[in-house]
């Protein structure tokens, strides 16, 4: 005869009667299993609902479905293949189950596979029963609509609720179940739509059997180690106790890889409490983890620390200031700045069932009173899995009180302690139609941009662990330019941003005076900005953030303090040496940034030399200028040599030196616009670059 033992959905044969028992690979010879049957033959055999409904009141769902589903092909007399045969020894009789007809098993066992999260099985069952038997199982329809949901099948999600409230008479409880799903099943689709969800990666981390055993609450250690809670086999086994347990390891992160996984050495004195959702102090000398145990169908968990010592931690103390009786504590998180405890409880005074809680951290290890983080964080569902990223200021936790997109979703809160911003979502592709839960991310990082985090959203048998890397948004700098006297926009100034390295963008002023420069995702160092306004003077400024507009999903629009610029001094015809009439003005133009005279140039002054020499006491002023190119000190050096080229020519050809002046005015004064529309006005700049040649014939 074969027995089998259900663990972790799996089916491992045990044992047969009588035989010599080896099991090798990954599974253990278990005999406690062989023993309790052993101890079982002796007494009247109680029948597979009875035993169902007792792996049932003690959380055990998934054995509880196959013993009902071994009483279901009874039903029918099929040859009883089920995943969890009980068979009996001779004509032994097996004790009957009154009254229980078999949708009634179905919905057991329907639920039982829910609650174990085996959505597929669990949806085709509930729709099983639903059918067979509307009148008394229509509620079948909802679950089977919340699986569907689960499994990602959306559009048969929402037409199965709707169908369920239209066709079905329901209660008031009832009917705000159904509203809240449909609201779920929306808000799916809202995040599924998002935009920004290209920018976000969630890829599940490799990790040996974690499909089988599970693999959550990745909490970090340093450099690359981590502490990770998964199932462990105990060594030491006991007649009638599951001996697969949760316990805690470290294990290095490489490549997408949790490998290298090494038990805590952490001494307990109960054996049969699973351990996990662990965190290590701030100054490295305390573990804090959580400490549970399942008696009567009802887990009671608490939190322990240890102390570090030569060659591990010293035997857990419980954390008396946060565990009460008759209540639950769990999930610790510590504070990067050493100040906080974080945590979990459905301790009294709190807002819902699992509120977030924290208490302050003393220097020996021990905790003072917790306190309550508050409504705004708090619902009257479950706040679950606490992590505060210290450089952000953000509270990250799971809440299944929150509009989601079903089962706990991940939420980010801003704020500290008891004084917090609104929880957000934090949307596809972080959170699923499943459970998402158990967050971390390093200090000095952006939030998303390399997380990890737990979820059973994969086709293994628990939560495992994902990483989130997250893409930068684009950025857009922009800013208002005004007059410094009258702080009136500046239209159509020249605005030119550059980084660092020597990389710039230029914009030009609107009307209004704003410029923007759209810097897409990449993080750029040092900006500094350029500003260049005929009849203004050039002005040069750090780019200084003064608010960021984060509302827009792929783009960040980061605001510039605002910047003045003073217009240039107008020299008055009274300081000038010559008043300039333009009916006695020849020019001349140069090409850009030279000062050598082109053959068109050298005709205009030959003519003045011919009339010169008519005019015995005739003088010339030549006044030099360039476009508004250039830093200004340079631009003064290149009209001198302009104004000089100009009369070293003429007095080369006999004109006396006390005939010619000189004066040079850089950029000063340009006689044609050099943008127009903001674009470059090439011709323009190009009368700009000149020298007036001024005759005073007498």
């Amino acid at each position: 005869m074969n027995i089998f033992l259900f663990f972790q959905r799996k089916q491992i044969p045990v044992c047969k009667i009588n035989d010599v028992m080896k099991i090798t690979g990954r599974y253990l010879v278990l005999l406690f299993a062989c023993t309790s049957y052993m101890q079982s033959q002796s007494q009247q055999t109680k029948s597979p609902v009875q035993l169902a409904d007792q792996y049932f009141s003690s959380g055990e769902y998934y054995t509880a479905a196959h013993l009902y589903g071994q009483f279901l092909n009874s039903l029918t007399k099929k040859k009883a293949e089920s995943d969890f045969p009980l068979r009996t020894i001779g004509k032994r009789r097996v004790a009957k189950t009154k009254g229980l007809a078999r949708t009634d098993i179905l919905f057991k066992q329907a639920e039982s596979y829910r609650l174990a999260n085996y959505w597929q099985k669990a949806a085709l069952v509930y729709k099983e029963c639903a059918e067979k038997n509307p009148a008394q199982y229509a509620i079948a329809w909802y679950w089977y609509a919340v699986c569907e949901r689960s499994l990602g099948n959306y559009t048969i999600a929402e037409e199965t609720l709707k169908t369920y409230a239209s066709n079905v008479r329901l209660t008031q409880q009832d009917r705000v179940a159904v509203e809240k799903e449909l609201q779920t099943l929306l808000y799916i689709q809202q995040q599924l739509a998002r935009p920004d969800s290209i920018l976000i990666q969630a890829q599940k981390l490799n990790i040996a059997n974690s499909s089988e055993k599970g693999v959550f609450a990745t909490s970090y250690v340093s450099g690359n180690q981590f502490l990770i809670s998964t199932t462990q086999t105990d060594s030491v086994q006991t007649a009638g106790v599951n001996p697969h347990h949760s316990r805690l390891f470290y294990a290095t992160l490489n490549k997408g890889n949790l490998e290298g996984m090494t038990p805590v050495p952490l001494s307990t004195a109960d054996p049969m409490k699973n351990q996990g959702a662990a965190c290590i102090s701030a100054d490295g000398n305390y573990l804090y983890f959580s400490q549970w145990k399942k008696e009567k169908g009802r887990t009671a968990s608490s939190i322990y620390y240890s102390i570090k010592e030569a060659g591990g931690w010293s035997l857990p103390n419980v954390l008396t200031s946060l565990n009460t009786n008759g209540h639950n504590s769990k999930q610790p998180f510590c504070s990067p700045d050493g100040k906080y405890l974080f945590f979990a409880s459905d301790r009294r005074d709190g807002w819902g069932k699992f509120d977030i809680w924290y208490a302050p951290l003393r220097g020996d290890g021990t905790t003072g009173e917790p306190l309550n983080a508050g409504p705004i964080i708090n619902t009257t569902g479950d706040e679950q899995a606490p992590f505060y990223h210290n450089s952000s200021t953000t509270l990250v936790f799971s809440s299944n009180g929150q509009p989601g997109m079903g089962g706990y979703d991940l939420f980010a809160a801003k704020g500290s302690e008891s004084t917090w911003k609104s929880p957000e979502n934090l949307g596809h592709p972080v959170n699923s139609s499943r459970d998402d839960i158990y967050f971390f991310a390093k200090e000095k990082t952006m939030l998303l941009s390399n997380a990890i985090f737990s979820s059973d959203r994969g086709s293994g048998c628990c939560l495992e662990a994902y990483s989130i890397s997250k893409a930068s948004k684009n950025k857009r700098l922009t800013g208002v330019l005004l007059d410094c006297k009258d702080n009136t926009p500046v239209a159509d100034a020249e605005v030119i941003l550059k980084d660092v390295s020597e990389k710039t963008w230029t914009s030009t002023t609107d009307a209004e005076g704003r410029y923007t420069f759209d810097l897409r995702s990449e993080i750029y160092q040092d900006l500094v900005l350029t500003i260049k306004k005929e009849l203004y003077e050039n002005a040069k400024s750090s780019y200084k953030i003064k608010s960021i507009d984060e509302s827009d999903l792929l783009t960040d629009v980061l605001s510039n303090i605002d910047l003045c610029v003073e217009k240039k001094a107008v020299i008055k015809p009274e300081d000038a040496p010559l008043i300039i009439k333009p009916e006695d003005v020849v020019t001349v133009y140069f090409d850009f940034d030279r000062s050598d005279l082109s053959s068109s140039s050298v005709t205009s002054l030959d003519s003045i030399y011919h009339l010169l020499m008519g005019y015995p006491a005739g003088t010339i002023q030549i006044s030099a200028y360039t476009d508004g190119l250039g830093k200004a000190e340079y631009n003064k050096i290149l009209s001198d040599k302009r104004a000089k080229a100009c009369g070293d020519y003429l007095i080369q050809k006999g004109v006396a030196t006390s005939r010619v002046s000189f004066v040079s005015f850089g950029s000063c004064c340009p006689v044609e616009m050099e943008m127009i529309n903001g674009r470059d006005n090439t011709d323009g700049r190009g009368r700009n670059r000149r020298a007036l040649i001024n005759i005073k014939k007498e």
